[in-house]
């Protein structure tokens, strides 16, 4: 089965931050969609359907352990077309950050539920 990629506004409202930092983000992304879209269950799960995927930043040259986490949620719902959706809520970079609060997520699906 294959996964189409969709964003959440956080998503896009923090990549296009990190954008202005790292200029080969958006090919690291396009490759990382590629892998989900074959691949969604990457990552360590947080339940609920949600997933961490680390992400190498190659402008950074530090590998996976110092680039940005992916927060995924994979829709459980499959189409007739037996396509499904890997949704891309948010993304951060881990010297920003080291992890994101349960009440984040949380507010993050509620938010996803208003836009489905």
């Amino acid at each position: 089965m294959r996964y189409r990629i969709k964003t959440h506004q956080d998503f896009d409202k923090e990549f296009k931050r990190l954008c202005k930092k790292y200029s080969s983000l958006k090919a690291d992304l396009s490759a990382l969609g590629k892998s989900l879209s074959e691949n969604p269950d990457q990552g360590t799960s947080l339940g609920k359907g949600v997933r961490k995927v680390r992400m190498a930043i190659a402008s950074k040259g530090k590998g996976k352990s110092h680039g940005a986490r992916v927060i995924t949620y994979t829709e459980a719902i499959v189409c007739a077309d037996n396509e499904g959706t890997v949704i891309l809520l948010t993304i951060y970079d881990k010297v920003d950050r080291d992890s994101i609060s349960a009440a984040e997520i949380d507010e993050l699906l509620r938010s996803l539920r208003w836009e489905l």
